[in-house]
């Protein structure tokens, strides 16, 4: 039984390296152009090629989304995209198009190439079909069940390798492939700009009655009827590893890396644990079950994996996540108890913070003092987003390590 890759988004180089020092085996990411997160920070491609390079000394491989669905105009482009791919390097690219597919495959060969769950892939038929056209892996459609995933497996080649989601958010559209964010809003979800309408509030209005909306109820509870749970597999992972899924993808590359580092830690260790024993994962389920709700969440569902989603998959009387732990950045450089962060919430001289590190454990610690880096001038708060500040603690804390703390944020998420 060989262990699953931990695939870990990235939204921009310091969540990348927080994803690597985390657990991921491969960090998935997004270039200026062709990927599915317009809104993401994304990569120039010098940012790129200092990711893969942290990566790749770090044992972790690095893939690049290129999965628009692309127009006539985008493919001169496109071409020149992949030839700058062929320089930098990536481990893969995931691709939804044939178009794009071809052009990949053209200018830069060496490249393994991922077929996109937009591609709507589901059925071993479909996965051959890509292996035939030179894919490696194929991502499967998020409708898909464990007991179709596991007929996929048994009638593909055994070197071909299937990827799955199995944490975050999840779409009301087939694979992905909303209409709605272009209809509203001339945002196309599709290529890459999606303004997210399934977590808007709705109305009706009767045909013969112009003008005059009324509120949808679903058993009086509210009007969110597009807004899913999130997906988490935590609890499944013997059943994931059954079905042959080779490589455990994590959504989120437009989330903060404390969501990062506290999704990749948890299901890195749930994973290393059950390799270890089967008794030793179910052991420790009650401490992964904490751990994944310290970053937000929409609370959660397992998807389609064990049949169709009923009505206890949707929250129908709100639109907002469940946030436990506020993010406060991550320590850039340390000098034993003294470290260097950019600060991205609201925190203050006295307060009890948690050091979150790499190796599962969490070090609480009390707030000493608080540092303008720049002029070195003491402040009783950093209220600032974005300031670099000096923060003096009582506890050790290592390059790389998250600061977070306990509450409602009023800032970045």
């Amino acid at each position: 039984m060989k262990k699953p890759e931990l695939l870990v988004p990235a939204g921009s180089l310091e969540v990348l390296k927080t994803a690597v020092c985390f657990g991921a085996d491969a960090v998935y990411i997004g270039g200026e152009v062709f990927g599915l997160r317009a809104k993401a920070k994304n990569f120039s491609d010098e940012e790129m090629a200092l990711g893969i390079e942290f990566a790749h000394a770090h044992g972790v491989k690095v893939y690049v989304t290129a999965n628009i669905l692309a127009h006539n105009y985008d493919l001169d482009e496109a071409k020149e995209y992949f030839k700058k791919m062929a320089e930098i390097k990536p481990d893969g690219l995931i691709i939804s198009d044939p178009g794009m597919f071809m052009l990949a495959k053209e200018n830069c060969p060496e490249v393994e190439r991922h077929i996109s769950t937009q591609a709507n892939n589901t059925n071993y038929g479909t996965y051959n079909f890509w292996w035939q056209q030179g894919a490696k892996r194929v991502v499967s459609a998020r409708e898909l069940s464990l007991e179709e995933i596991k007929g996929i497996r048994e009638n593909i080649p055994e070197e071909m390798e299937i990827e799955s989601f199995i944490h975050g958010a999840m779409c009301i559209s087939y694979s992905g492939r909303c209409l709605l964010s272009n209809y509203f809003t001339g945002r196309d979800a599709n290529r890459g700009a999606c303004t997210h309408p399934c977590r808007w509030k709705y109305a009706v209005m009767e045909e013969s009655r112009p003008g005059e909306y009324l509120p949808v109820y679903e058993n009086e509870r509210g009007t969110f009827i597009f807004n899913s749970k999130d997906l988490c597999m935590i609890e499944y992972i013997p059943e994931l590893i059954d079905a042959g899924i080779n490589s455990f993808k994590i959504e989120g590359r437009m989330k903060t890396a404390l969501y990062v580092a506290s999704v990749a830690r948890t299901y890195r260790k749930a994973i290393d644990d059950f390799f270890e024993s089967p008794e030793k994962y179910r052991q420790n389920m009650d401490w992964y079950r904490s751990e994944i709700s310290k970053c937000t969440y929409r609370q959660f569902t397992t998807g389609f994996y064990f049949g169709k989603p009923d009505e206890n998959t949707q929250i129908y009387d709100n639109n907002t996540y469940v946030n436990e732990y506020i993010y406060l950045g991550i320590v850039e450089e340390s000098e034993d108890t003294t470290v260097h962060l950019t600060q991205r919430n609201k925190f203050s001289k006295g307060d009890v913070i948690e050091i979150m590190k790499p190796d599962g454990s969490n070090v609480q610690t009390t707030v000493l003092g608080i540092f303008d880096t720049e002029t070195g001038e003491e402040q009783e708060s950093a209220p600032h987003a974005k300031q670099s500040i000096t923060v003096k603690l009582d506890a050790r804390a290592d390059k790389y390590d998250i600061l977070r703390i306990k509450g409602e944020a009023d800032n970045e998420q």
